[in-house]
């Protein structure tokens, strides 16, 4: 699995780096043929300056995304995750009833 993160207007640390390949990396539990995933990282300018993760991830015949706003970018990250995983283990359970069936 390809995994590019793209931060906008700032530069990404490693720490957070290191953090959001783990987070990816999970999501192979759920389909092992992920073939890319592309995370954006970017930040809105308010008062409460929102941080925003998108977070794209490339199965065979789909593209999958999930975007998720938070005060902090592994808050989003790992929230963004976690709706990858459902819409993962949705499509899987919609492919083994098309095989079943």
């Amino acid at each position: 699995m390809n995994i590019s993160i793209t931060s906008r207007k700032f530069k990404a640390r490693d720490i957070l780096k290191d953090f959001i390949s783990a987070e990816v990396k999970s999501l192979a539990k759920y389909n092992d043929r992920i073939h890319n995933a592309d995370v954006i990282l970017s930040y809105q300018n308010t008062r409460a300056s929102l941080k925003i993760a998108e977070i794209i991830v490339q199965v065979p015949g789909q593209t999958l995304t999930a975007t998720e706003q938070s005060d902090d970018y592994k808050k989003a990250v790992s929230a963004a995750v976690e709706k990858l995983a459902r819409q993962l283990t949705k499509l899987k359970s919609k492919k083994t009833a098309r095989i079943r069936v």
